[in-house]
């Protein structure tokens, strides 16, 4: 019994230390005001600022739920043990091997450090120069990603998307939304680069094909990264479209540039005029957000012109001829399922990489 008891009490302290850098009691505070605000009526008189609130919610409960369910187990497992009955120790050790399990998967939770890693994310696919193989290759990593956000209990909103000419796509920017989706999906900032068999040439010739992913927090407040309206241009175009009927014909496209850094982001869904500057506007603050970790800067008004990602920084590649591997440049993890990895199987890439953070 002793054995057993000393194994709890030291679980309950590494669970007490997680949560505690996990900061699991601010977020309590935060899951509080935000339910306390949707349980006011009038919220829901703008239906888009209360769904986005209801998925804030939600992914703070699956933050902070499994903790205070794991503590609140191992706290009782340590009350009943404290009262010394030897036959139920077989009992109590099959609960706490089972309670040392979970702690065990949810440690991971300890690698998101980041300032922003609890944050959803905004992914951007672009197509590198290849024409038709570059945008389809583009399509094939906007659906791996989709397909991981899936395996992983995570939803996606397809919020822009350009298609090519022929196949494939030239953009496509998608919020995930989940526990922990940034400091997941940060790993897969950069160039990504495919090596195959180009579908699209009658020669079936070797081609490389270039995307770039653009890994950025959502920032739910605007609060949290501030800018200056004297800093913004901001321009009303119309939006394009293959023609036909269907074409969009209002003047309802919106592009932003950021004047100190000059980053430019265009929305031009087919949606209100003000829905697009809107999700321009997130989509620019989570890029500086972005741009302020990765320069250190301690305000966005220490920003250095640049883009976050940049064509520059190759960080895996995707060989499918003449045979089949994934290799991280960075961390050197690899995978010879390539059709697996596509599928969605990133987990081992991303652990990697958090690891070695």
């Amino acid at each position: 019994m002793h054995q057993l008891q000393k194994r709890t009490s030291e679980l309950l302290e590494q669970i007490n230390a997680a949560v505690l850098r996990l900061h699991i009691a601010d977020k309590l505070q935060q899951i509080a005001a935000v339910e306390a605000e949707l349980m006011n009526s009038e919220i829901w008189n703008n239906p888009n600022y209360a769904q986005e609130k209801s998925r804030q919610l939600a992914a703070m409960q699956a933050e902070t739920e499994p903790w205070l369910t794991l503590q609140t187990q191992t706290a009782d497992l340590t009350e009943l043990m404290n009262l010394g009955d030897d036959s139920l120790l077989p009992e109590f050790e099959t609960q706490l091997t089972a309670l040392e399990k979970d702690y065990e998967t949810r440690r991971r939770d300890l690698l998101f450090d980041g300032e922003y890693d609890d944050h959803n994310a905004i992914l951007r696919l672009s197509a590198g120069v290849g024409g038709t193989d570059a945008q389809d290759w583009t399509e094939m990593l906007e659906r791996m990603y989709l397909r991981w956000a899936e395996k992983a209990g995570m939803t996606t909103t397809v919020i822009e998307r350009s298609t090519g000419e022929e196949a494939g796509i030239k953009s496509s920017v998608i919020e995930v939304t989940g526990s922990y989706a940034y400091g997941k999906l940060r790993s897969e900032n950069g160039v990504h680069r495919l090596v195959r068999l180009s579908p699209f040439n009658s020669d079936n010739l070797r081609q490389t094909s270039f995307a770039l992913v653009e890994v950025l927090p959502q920032i739910d407040s605007p609060e949290e990264v501030q800018i200056d309206d004297k800093d913004l241009k901001i321009d009303v175009f119309r939006a394009g479209g293959h023609g036909g009927q269907s074409v969009n014909t209002t003047d309802s496209a919106v592009r932003v540039t950021h004047i100190p850094t000059g980053i430019i982001v265009s929305i031009q869904n087919e949606r209100s005029q003000l829905q697009n500057k809107e999700t321009a506007l997130k989509i620019l603050r989570a890029k500086l957000a972005a741009m302020q970790l990765e320069q250190h800067a301690a305000t966005i008004k220490d920003l250095q012109a640049g883009e976050s990602a940049n064509w520059g920084s190759q960080i895996r590649n995707y060989v499918l001829h003449p045979y089949t591997l994934v290799k991280d440049t960075r961390t050197k993890y690899e995978d010879r399922d390539a059709q697996g990895v596509l599928d969605g199987k990133l987990d081992g890439f991303i652990n990697a990489y958090l690891e070695q953070s």
